[in-house]
């Protein structure tokens, strides 16, 4: 079932997790990216012109969760973006969250750590960005770039300034359990945590490679290290797999989105975010008598002003 259907009048709870379904990674049981996840898979849409328009009406409603959500000021949404170059990270946080109130929202790109960052845990700079509550944070890249790029490159591993005992063999599986324990204790005090991964095929990806060096406005967005990096292509799906199999939780489940159409990426992030929130109780602070009151005072004084 699509987002169109779940988008209609006769929405109900069930068609959003059946849009939802493919996508989610079942916490506690063991996924294999290749055979379980398809990175061309674009649910019943055979048209990009038919996505985008579900895409705008999405975004409305999104934007109405929203408002909701920073009036109630109970709950934030975290959103955690990861995926190979090329992706679509940036192009989703542009398309879907396009049509919300920029007050509401705040990004954080996560680069390879500073030297103050360093000098402290690896999960401090991220607490230092959560959004606060009425809010949508979202993290392009996160905390679990230290259990992926660390992983995939050692040496990086090695120069980080951690006692010599905890650069063992167990270091990922202790990871694993500290970020579980994090989010859980965000979920406890009201931050959603909602992550993505998205899956784009190593042919997309050179692909969109080729595209950024033949188009001169895209050129700034490639480097060869970019390239380099696609040496290291089945140890990346390698580390992926692991995460999504230690780190898809019921408080904090992995969704797996396709990303070789960009727009059913888009569309199916937009969908995953709506199915949440509609999952929370929000609604608009209710209003007291004594305010009901106080407000029909003001009415009155300014019908009244000459």
């Amino acid at each position: 079932m699509g987002l169109i259907q779940f988008l209609s009048s006769k929405d109900t709870p069930m068609s959003l997790q059946s849009f939802v379904a493919p996508f989610i990674v079942p916490p506690g049981k063991k996924i294999s990216l290749a055979k379980d996840y398809d990175p061309d898979y674009h649910a019943d849409y055979l048209t990009k012109e038919d996505a985008q328009e579900q895409l705008r009406e999405g975004i409305e409603r999104l934007a109405k969760f929203q408002d909701m959500l920073y009036a109630q000021n109970t709950y934030a949404l975290l959103i955690v973006l990861q995926a190979m170059d090329a992706a679509g990270k940036d192009g989703v946080i542009k398309h879907v969250m396009s049509g919300l109130n920029p007050q509401g929202c705040q990004v954080f790109s996560f680069k390879a750590p500073s030297s103050e960052e360093l000098d402290h845990d690896y999960l401090w700079r991220s607490f230092k960005a959560l959004p606060e509550r009425g809010r949508i944070g979202i993290f392009n890249r996160s905390y679990y770039e230290e259990t992926l790029v660390v992983r995939v490159h050692p040496e990086l591993l090695q120069a980080q300034q951690l006692p010599a005992a905890m650069k063992d063999k167990r270091i990922w599986k202790r990871r694993f359990e500290e970020i579980n324990t994090f989010e859980k204790y965000l979920v406890h005090n009201g931050i959603v945590v909602l992550k993505f991964f998205l899956y784009v095929s190593k042919d997309e990806q050179k692909k969109r490679f080729l595209e950024r060096i033949d188009r001169p406005e895209k050129n700034w967005k490639f480097s060869l290290a970019d390239a380099n990096e696609r040496k290291y292509w089945d140890d990346y799906m390698q580390a992926y797999e692991d995460l999504f199999n230690h780190t898809s939780t019921e408080w904090a489940p992995w969704h797996i989105i396709p990303a070789d159409r960009k727009w059913f990426t888009r569309l199916a992030v937009a969908g995953t975010i709506y199915s949440k929130l509609a999952e929370l109780d929000l609604h608009y602070p209710s209003v007291s008598e004594a305010r009901k009151l106080e407000l029909a005072k003001v009415r009155e004084v300014l019908e009244n002003e000459v």
